[in-house]
């Protein structure tokens, strides 16, 4: 599904050059659930922006399905996010102003050619994380993990084929974060491929492969037997 092959990113500023990443190759199969672990400051969320094409290579390709995103024009690369990607962050990032319902619809905002009604997927994407009955309230009105639930939704509603979680639980007890991860697998079970960047090895235990990012460089890509 997915092939880096020889991928580096640079910052640049007048004074100094940055290596965030440095001949990455890496690649990810259909239906995987991977874990990118790492201190911080290693390029792990760099690694996910550019999988996530929010970020460009500085060299290298990205390739997904034969197509090589690292050259792909702007339209082509926000097409590309609407049809196949979800996107799950740490904050939520939910609209204040906007209900439940509304916020996950915003999930099928760029999407076109949908096969089935707008209001159907969003009452689909909230039956599978649990939130239905949160659909008329307002972010602020529910728990943290109830708000990444509905984030979940949001992600899900337009049945994406990866699916790019940056700390999913980084704000949540322990026990919404185990929901969380239960939701994740759930979702990789029913055919989703997962990339999730996390500080926790509890929860990198639970994906089928963990990828170790150290300065900038994969170090280790380990399969393994998920808890």
């Amino acid at each position: 599904m997915i092939a880096l092959k020889h991928i580096s990113r640079l910052y640049r500023s007048d004074e100094i050059e940055t290596t965030a990443l440095l001949d990455v190759n890496l690649s990810i199969n259909r239906g995987e659930f991977v874990a990118i672990m790492g201190p911080s400051g290693c390029g792990k969320s760099t690694l996910l922006n550019i999988l996530g094409t929010i970020d460009r290579p500085t060299t290298g390709a990205y390739m997904f399905e034969g197509a090589d995103l690292a050259t792909m024009s702007e339209a082509g690369l926000a097409e590309h996010r609407a049809n196949h990607l979800g996107f799950i962050f740490q904050s939520f990032n939910l609209v204040d102003d906007l209900t439940i319902r509304e916020n996950i619809e915003l999930g099928l905002l760029y999407r076109k050619n949908l096969s089935g009604s707008r209001k159907a997927m969003v009452e689909e994407a909230m039956d599978q994380v649990g939130i239905a009955h949160r659909a008329r309230h307002y972010p602020h009105q529910l728990s943290g993990g109830q708000q990444q639930r509905a984030a979940i939704a949001r992600a899900i509603v337009g049945a994406p084929s990866l699916l790019l979680a940056d700390e999913p639980t980084g704000n949540l007890d322990s026990e919404n974060g185990h929901q969380v991860m239960e939701i994740l697998k759930s979702l990789n079970a029913g055919g989703v491929t997962v990339i999730m960047v996390t500080h926790s090895q509890s929860q990198a235990d639970q994906a089928s492969r963990v990828v170790n990012i150290l300065d900038g460089r994969m170090v280790l890509s380990v399969n393994r037997v998920p808890a």
